[in-house]
């Protein structure tokens, strides 16, 4: 099902600062989600004036691995990638499960990647990835004991994120606000991400 942009919040108006154009950004939310490290990147990005749509994985409401629930923007089959500029995919043992098992999920995920466009993942997230071939020969960063799980994706250790080209990938829920930024300057470029910064006071 195509997604009806009537129906999306706020007419995805303030998603019109990017590059001059309505472009689409996509956050994947599967049960058991990494709470911090799905929020606090949206918080960052709606705070910039980008426009996020939150897609429920298995249905409309959502529980992350803590018990905390979100009322995603639309469903999985309600994605419209014809705009899209940016995937997120937050970590969370269950969320990535969650991801994994859902073929709509994987495929959107792999056009995202043939159409160059922005990928991002946290945490366990950038392992889907990897099964994806994504993070294959790039640089890339993961939770800490996950490296087996990345294939062949270059790994930098001791860094909160790593950006190589399209592919931009977070490290743990306490790097979300860090990863958040660099999906921001992605975006919008780094001043930005840098007013931003001065905004939520970082010491």
């Amino acid at each position: 099902n195509a997604f009806d942009r009537k129906h999306s919040r706020r007419d995805l108006q303030s998603g019109k600062g990017l590059h001059g154009g309505l472009k689409m950004v996509y956050l994947l939310l599967g049960t058991g989600f990494e709470e911090t490290e799905a929020i606090a990147p949206l918080d960052l990005l709606r705070r910039a004036g980008i426009e996020v749509l939150t897609v429920g994985v298995n249905g409309k409401t959502v529980y992350g691995g803590h018990g905390i629930g979100i009322e995603a923007d639309i469903t999985i089959g309600q994605m419209d990638l014809t705009d899209l500029e940016m995937i997120i995919l937050p970590g969370g043992l269950g969320g990535v499960a969650s991801v994994r098992a859902n073929a709509l999920a994987m495929n959107a995920l792999r056009f995202a990647w043939d159409n160059e466009k922005y990928v991002a993942a946290i945490c366990a997230g950038p392992t889907v990835l990897a099964d994806l071939g994504i993070t294959e020969g790039k640089r890339a960063t993961c939770y800490p004991g996950c490296e087996d799980g990345m294939g062949g994706a270059v790994m930098e250790q001791g860094k909160a994120c790593v950006r190589d080209g399209k592919l931009i990938t977070g490290t743990s829920a306490g790097c979300a606000v860090a990863f958040g930024l660099e999906l921001v300057a992605a975006l919008k470029g780094a001043a930005a991400a840098d007013v931003v910064r001065q905004q939520i006071v970082i010491r």
